[in-house]
This record gives structure tokens, C-alpha cells and sequence, in this order.
């Protein structure tokens, strides 16, 4: 709201008080923020790593893949485990999934990560298992 210089004048006569807006300071809150963000950043290469706005938009470009990459890597592991025990399978003459529908007939609740485990770390147990 802009007033003139004669309205202000006759407001202080007549002793009515004036309201101002209270100044905002953002130095510190800014600063935070640009920290946090170059603290985010920190080993990224060129102007990445230096200047804000470079940051800024870096970091959240790595948070994004950071997110996708972590559902990414379960179905990795799933395949490599799936892929292990299918050539594991193979020596004695089955496919991978002939060898699930036979666990599953039998009710052995294993997850691929631990027969796969169990192919690599303990053959012998693994044998057993086929062959039970």
C-alpha cells in the first residue's frame, strides 16, 4: 500500500500509528540451504560439486537414480540368483524351473538367495536337496 507524503504527514498529527512491515533477513536461511546442498554434492566433478545451482540440480539427478537403483538392484540379485542356480541345476540333468515346481510340490519354502547360497557355499547339502 503506498501512501503520499501529505496522508503520512496528517496520520502522525493526528497521532495515529503508522503499521510497517517488519523486514525479512534470508542471509541465513539461504546459506543453509546452498550448504546443504554443496554438502550433497561433495565429489562430484567440475562445477558440479562448486557452484549452487550446478549442485542443486546434480544432486537431484542422483537422488533420482539413487531411488531407481535401489529397486534396480533386487531384481539384479534375483536374476544372478535365478542364473546360479539354473547352472547349478544343470549338472544334474533339470531345468531351473523344473526344480522350483519340484520344491514347490514338496513344500520347501527356501528363496533363491539361500539355494543359491547353498549350491555355491555347500554343494553336498545342495545334492541333498535335489535329491530328497
Amino acid at each position: 500500500m503506498v501512501m503520499n507524503i501529505k496522508k503520512i504527514k496528517f496520520l502522525k498529527y493526528k497521532k495515529i500509528k503508522i503499521k510497517k512491515m517488519t523486514r525479512v533477513k534470508r542471509g541465513n536461511v539461504s546459506r543453509k540451504r546452498h550448504k546443504k546442498v554443496l554438502k550433497l554434492s561433495k565429489g562430484f566433478r567440475g562445477a558440479a560439486s562448486v557452484l549452487f545451482r550446478v549442485a542443486n540440480q546434480q544432486s537431484m539427478k542422483a537422488l533420482r537414480y539413487a531411488y531407481r537403483n535401489r529397486r534396480e538392484k533386487k531384481r539384479d540379485f534375483r536374476q544372478l540368483w535365478i542364473t546360479r542356480l539354473n547352472a547349478a541345476v544343470r549338472r544334474y540333468g533339470l531345468s531351473y524351473s523344473e526344480f522350483i515346481h519340484d520344491l514347490k510340490n514338496r513344500e520347501i519354502k527356501l528363496n533363491r538367495k539361500i539355494l543359491a547360497q547353498l549350491a555355491i557355499c555347500d554343494p553336498q547339502a545342495f545334492t541333498q536337496l535335489l535329491l530328497f
